[in-house]
C-alpha cells in the first residue's frame, strides 16, 4: 500500500486545502496521473499519484485543510486492502520538522507564509504571542503566523487584535461572502504590510506620446502587441540596477541588497489579487518581457502558475491603466521596498515652451516606499529614474 499525503510544495508551505478530487474511491491511477487540485496559499496545484494502482481509503473531503505529510487517501497494489487501523493512526498530523529560519529581507515571500488552519493542540506560536492572544481573547488557529516556518509571533497576534470599528446592525438583506484562502492571505499580508512598513508617496506625471507611437509601430510589425505595463516592468528593472539600493528589503538589523533584479506583476483572477514573478527582468529584452508577462497572466488566471513564479519579487508593478484612474497608491507587497501604481494614459493639454498648448498622451505612476529602507529623496530620484526610461523608450530597446 502507499500513502497519499498531502505533498509540501515550496519552503514556505505548510498546509494545502484540497479543492476537488478528480478521481472516485476505486479509480484505477496511474503513477504521475493527476488525482486532485490543492490550495497554497499562493496558488492552486495539481497533485499527483505517488504509484500506480487503486485510489481509494480517501481521510480528507473537499475543502479540508491539513498540514504537509499528512496522509489524505491510499493506493493498493492487485491482492492489497487496507489495514484495520486505516482511518485512525493515519489522521494524525505528522510531527513537525522545525526548519532552518528564512533571513528577514532575503527575496522571498516564503517568510510569510503560515497555516490558517492547525490541527488542535498543533499551532506553532511564542510564548508572548501566546500571551497576547490569551489576554486579548484571540484564537491562534485563525492567526497566520510571519516567523520562522510560519511560527506565530506577538506582532501577528496583535495584528489580529479588533480594533475599535462599529459595525452596522445586520438586516435581512444582509449577506456574508465567506473568504476564500487567497483573499484570506491578501488581507493578512496587506494588512501587516501597513502595520510595518512606514508608507511613504511619491508621484510623477510621464508623457508617454514615444510609448504609444512605438505601441503602433510593433502592432503594425508580425511581431505582436507590447503593453505599457511590459514598458513599465522593463523602465523599473533597468532602474533597480542603475538604484540597486532600492532593490532592497528591511532586514531587522540590517538591509539586504538583493543581487537579482525580479519584478512582480499584480494580476488579477476570479480568486483574488495574485503576484506573478518576472525573473531576472533586466536581462530581458521588452519583447521578451511582452512574452513572460502574458504568458504569467494568462496562467495566472488559470491557476497554473508553479510556487516558483509566485515568489521571489524584489520590487512589484500594480498596473489599473484598463480600468479608468487619475491616480492611486499601491500597499508594498512585503518584504520589497517599494511597489509602483500604474494608471490610466490619457489625452490631456500640455503647456509646451512659454505659450503653446498641445494635446498629449500623459500617465500618472505612484512609488510606494518602505521609509525603513528608501528614504525620501532616494525614492524620488528613483521615480524620476522610471520616468527618464518611459520618456525615452528606445533606451528599453537595446
Amino acid at each position: 500500500m502507499t500513502e497519499v499525503i498531502m505533498p509540501k510544495m515550496g519552503d514556505g508551505m505548510e498546509e494545502g486545502t484540497l479543492l476537488e478530487w478528480l478521481k472516485k474511491d476505486g479509480d484505477a491511477v496511474r503513477s504521475g496521473e493527476v488525482i486532485g487540485n490543492i490550495q497554497t496559499d499562493k496558488a492552486t496545484l495539481e497533485m499527483e499519484s505517488p504509484a500506480a494502482g487503486t485510489l481509494t481509503g480517501f481521510l480528507i473531503t473537499e475543502g479540508q485543510t491539513v498540514p504537509v505529510g499528512t496522509a489524505i487517501a491510499a493506493i493498493l497494489a492487485s491482492g492489497e486492502t487496507l489495514p484495520a487501523s486505516w482511518g485512525e493512526s493515519a489522521t494524525q498530523a505528522p510531527a513537525k520538522v522545525e526548519k532552518e529560519p528564512v533571513a528577514v529581507g532575503a527575496p522571498s515571500e516564503s517568510a510569510a507564509v503560515a497555516a490558517t488552519s492547525q490541527s488542535p493542540g498543533r499551532v506553532k506560536a511564542s510564548p508572548l504571542a501566546k500571551k497576547v492572544a490569551a489576554e486579548s481573547g484571540i484564537d491562534l488557529a485563525s492567526v497566520i503566523g510571519t516567523g520562522p516556518g510560519g511560527r506565530i509571533i506577538e506582532r501577528d497576534v496583535r495584528s489580529a487584535v479588533p480594533g475599535p470599528i462599529k459595525t452596522l446592525v445586520a438586516t435581512p438583506s444582509d449577506r456574508k461572502v465567506p473568504l476564500n484562502t487567497l483573499k484570506k492571505i491578501t488581507a493578512q499580508r496587506t494588512l501587516q504590510s501597513k502595520l510595518e512598513a512606514p508608507h511613504f508617496y511619491v508621484t510623477v506625471t510621464v508623457d508617454v506620446e514615444k510609448i504609444m507611437a512605438l505601441r503602433e509601430f510593433f502592432k503594425s510589425e508580425v511581431s505582436g502587441n507590447v503593453s505599457v505595463n511590459d514598458f513599465v516592468i522593463a523602465a523599473t528593472a533597468k532602474s533597480l540596477v542603475d538604484m540597486p539600493e532600492v532593490n532592497a528589503s528591511f532586514g531587522g538589523d540590517h538591509i539586504a541588497i538583493h543581487g537579482a533584479v525580479n519584478v512582480g506583476m499584480a494580476v488579477a483572477t476570479d480568486d483574488g489579487l495574485t503576484v506573478a514573478v518576472v525573473r531576472n527582468a533586466d536581462r530581458l529584452s521588452l519583447r521578451g518581457i511582452a512574452a513572460e508577462s502574458k504568458d504569467l497572466a494568462t496562467r495566472a488566471r488559470e491557476n497554473k502558475l508553479t510556487l516558483d513564479e509566485l515568489s521571489g519579487s524584489t520590487i512589484s508593478v500594480s498596473n489599473m491603466g484598463m480600468l479608468d484612474v487619475d491616480m492611486f497608491a499601491a500597499i508594498i507587497n512585503g518584504p520589497n521596498a517599494a511597489i509602483l501604481a500604474v494608471a490610466s494614459a490619457q489625452r490631456v493639454p500640455v503647456a509646451v515652451g512659454d505659450e503653446s498648448i498641445e494635446v498629449r498622451w500623459q500617465m500618472k505612476v505612484t512609488g510606494s516606499f518602505d521609509h525603513r529602507v528608501v528614504d525620501g529623496a532616494i525614492g524620488a530620484k528613483f521615480m524620476n529614474q522610471v520616468r527618464g526610461y518611459l520618456e525615452n523608450p528606445t533606451r528599453l530597446l537595446a
